[in-house]
């Protein structure tokens, strides 16, 4: 009798291979610049400028918005192109002719452009009489100067530009039709025109009594002269508990008038009431600028700073760093301030660059900045920058910071100069982190053939952070993922372990591993190289 003989048939697949050494390497995020501004989330008050550094910035808009509850016109003239000023509250047509064109960013006083009034005529243009270069006319039955509408308190404000301040150019002029209570037609009439380089305003037929329907006829006029080529801000309001029609310019009150049957305050008040068919004509053989002219439902304030005292802000996108738990290293701002000479309408631009995270700005124009970060962009709290609730935090460009997540988001408030004429801005936001990259692979994996099982070892990962392993396989080249009868479960954590015994195997079937690092954030990373064994057993 023959003793029969076993023999286990044993196979080593050692592999080995060189790479680096995967360490962790400082990258940066450039936001603005040469890579532009795309991911700007938000703005207010905060615009994009050109022609201040070789790439656009983010600075203060100038430009007057339309938040006031009580704005019922608004012409900015900042649209850039020939016959296309608005009302932008959409209350007014606006209908301009030849006679008139857009003047850019750098001849404006406020916003992105205003309107150049040639002093000539509208040279017979279909629509246009010959000094009309720009008509206005109500087109909502809810607009202050609607056909009929009794007015309460009232304001009419712009800037002038004046080349010449010569008589008898005509700044604005309002026409429309009334009838009398005796059942008469009354023509009614606003004006401003240059007279003596002073600015005269004439109201006609535009007051009634609301008892007995007398009208009364009202004049003011500026007491300093119109300064040509210079830039001066005009506002005319009324309040009707008083009765007091007042004349500022340059915030300054220039003059007075009642609009009573005493010429004085107390006693019946004269209310305004607009004609029917009403028109508003800017800028008759006026040569000039003229920017922002406004309407206002209520005794307005003088706003007379080139930029908001407020200031305004922007927000990024949250922007994704690509691996959790990733360090935000530190925030570098480059930044500076310029103006353009608010005085004149030169287009004179006056820039300081300060560079990289300067200090602050001798003016008192400033930058506050605001940082957040997490995991997860849908899990931050609530609140503006700066306010006691927001998850933001503030910090100072340059300085490092303590901050880790996936997601990263900047927030910058910008306030302009003391004077109100000086804007800060932002060129370049440079985002400094290290990402938490996933250890690299082992770099040796050897295998051992068993009875219905593989053994399974490697040399440990390079990166200190491994937390621990992942063994992948299957039956196939680079399918390691299953959980069924005859294939397990895949991949096994084996936490810190270096090797491990894959059992319940198929004798004579090839089956292929590979084993991936994983830190404490569960970062997993990449499959080392793939190996195979053959679990078998030999019987004689």
């Amino acid at each position: 009798m023959k003793k029969s003989r076993v023999f286990t048939l044993t196979v080593y697949i050692v592999f080995l291979f060189s790479g680096s050494l995967f360490a962790a390497e400082e990258k940066t995020l450039v936001l603005g610049g040469a890579s532009g501004w795309d991911r700007v989330g938000e703005l207010s008050g905060v615009s994009e400028a050109a022609g201040v550094r070789p790439h656009t910035v983010l600075a203060l808009s100038s430009a007057k918005g339309t938040e006031s509850l009580t704005l019922d016109m608004a012409i900015s003239f900042d649209e850039g192109s020939e016959g296309a000023f608005r009302d932008s509250t959409g209350r007014y047509t606006v209908s301009s002719s030849q006679a008139l064109a857009p003047a850019g960013r750098l001849r404006a006083r406020i916003g992105e452009g205003a309107a150049l009034f040639s002093g000539r005529t509208g040279n017979g243009q279909a629509g246009f009489p010959d000094d009309e270069p720009l008509v206005v006319a109500p087109r909502d039955k809810d607009a202050l100067l609607a056909s009929g509408k009794t007015l309460r308190d009232f304001s009419m404000e712009f800037w002038l530009y004046p080349f010449h301040a010569e008589n008898g150019e005509q700044i604005l002029s309002w026409t429309a039709a009334r009838t009398s209570a005796q059942g008469q037609g009354v023509f009614q009439r606003i004006q401003c025109s240059v007279s003596d380089n002073r600015l005269r305003w004439t109201f006609q037929d535009f007051f009634t009594s609301p008892g007995d329907g007398n009208r009364i006829s009202l004049s003011l006029s500026s007491s300093q002269a119109l300064v040509p080529q210079t830039w001066s801000h005009h506002l005319i309001r009324f309040d009707s508990d008083t009765g007091m029609l007042e004349y500022l310019v340059n915030g300054r009150g220039e003059s007075i008038a009642y609009a009573s049957p005493s010429g004085r305050e107390g006693g019946e008040v004269y209310l305004p009431i607009a004609g029917n068919e009403g028109r508003l004509v800017l800028g008759s053989r006026f040569s000039g600028l003229m920017d922002e002219f406004r309407v206002y439902g209520n005794f307005a304030e003088a706003l007379l700073t080139k930029y908001p005292p407020g200031g305004g802000y922007f927000i990024s996108e949250p922007v994704n760093l690509g691996v959790t738990n990733s360090s935000i290293l530190k925030i570098d701002i480059a930044a500076g301030r310029f103006s353009v000479d608010g005085n004149t309408a030169g287009g004179i631009v006056r820039n300081v660059f300060a560079g990289f995270n300067p200090p602050g700005f001798s003016d008192h124009s400033a930058l506050h900045c605001f940082v957040r970060a997490a995991d997860t962009p849908y899990l931050w709290t609530g609140g503006s920058p700066g306010s006691p609730s927001s998850s933001w935090i503030p910090f100072e460009p340059g300085s490092a910071l303590d901050l880790r997540g996936r997601w990263v988001q900047v927030a910058l408030r910008l306030y302009p100069s003391g004077d109100g004429e000086t804007t800060p801005y932002v060129d370049e936001i440079r985002i400094q982190y290290l990402a938490d990259d996933a250890p690299p692979p082992p770099a040796w994996v050897r295998l051992q053939a068993r009875d219905g099982a593989v053994d399974i070892s490697w040399r440990p990962s390079s990166a200190s952070d491994t937390a621990g392993y992942l063994v992948y396989y299957g039956s196939n080249s680079g399918e390691y993922f299953g959980n069924d009868a005859i294939l397990g479960v895949s991949p096994i954590d084996v936490g810190r372990r270096t090797s491990v015994r894959v059992d319940g195997l198929e004798n004579g079937r090839l089956y292929f591993f590979a084993v991936a690092a994983y830190d404490e954030a569960m970062h997993i990373g990449e499959f080392s190289r793939e190996t195979a064994a053959r679990p078998l057993r030999m019987v004689p």
